[in-house]
């Protein structure tokens, strides 16, 4: 059974198309507006398996920050709409990712209740790619996303000086957690109350 989710989102701000397929190959097609953005998405599909299909305009002569909102919520809404009733997941997933100089340590739990630790100080930085993504706003799509899919999310940053990558490893552990979380090993959910 295929295990996938679509969200189809308009506001004044901005208009999303997006799916994800769980159980997929890493095939992406991303289009925000925002490149910077574009390539963390693309690492969410490919390091997770998932495929992954994002149209999105938004207010970019506002800000990038709508956008990059309403991604992140939509992506969480699709992706919690995917795992279903998550009968035989994995549910938990942890570990430490490396990018270079770069060291970001991630653990999740599908919980159905969203709490996000994000200890991540990033060094001052100019704003990254055109439109600019501003590096802030990596904790606010991290965040937005795993409220929106009911996710415990703790993202340790360990050492790093380039933003670049600091962010690029937290998207990359992001998604490697999550790949190994949503795998299925059993026929149960795995709570002792039955449900999550």
């Amino acid at each position: 059974m295929s295990r996938s989710g679509s969200v189809h989102r308009t506001t004044k701000e901005t208009s999303i198309e997006l799916e994800i397929e769980l159980d997929g190959a890493g095939v992406t097609d991303i289009s925000t507006g925002i490149p910077f953005y574009d390539h963390m998405l693309d690492q969410v599909g490919k390091h997770g398996g998932f495929d992954l299909r994002v149209l999105a305009k938004g207010d970019l002569h506002i800000d990038t920050h709508h956008t990059v909102e309403d991604v992140a919520i939509s992506l969480g809404q699709a992706f919690s709409q995917a795992l279903g009733d998550k009968r035989g997941v994995r549910r938990f997933a942890s570990g430490a990712f490396p990018l270079d100089e770069a060291l970001v340590e991630i653990a999740l739990d599908l919980s159905g209740r969203p709490f996000v630790v994000w200890d991540v100080e990033l060094p001052e930085c100019l704003p990254l790619g055109n439109p600019a993504f501003d590096p802030q706003l990596a904790e606010h799509a991290v965040a937005s996303f795993a409220t929106a899919a009911n996710i415990t999310l703790h993202v340790t940053l360990r050492r790093g000086r380039n933003v670049h990558h600091i962010i690029e490893a937290v998207f990359k552990g992001l998604a490697r957690c999550l790949r190994d979380a949503v795998r299925v090993e059993s026929a149960q959910v795995p709570s002792t109350k039955g449900v999550l």
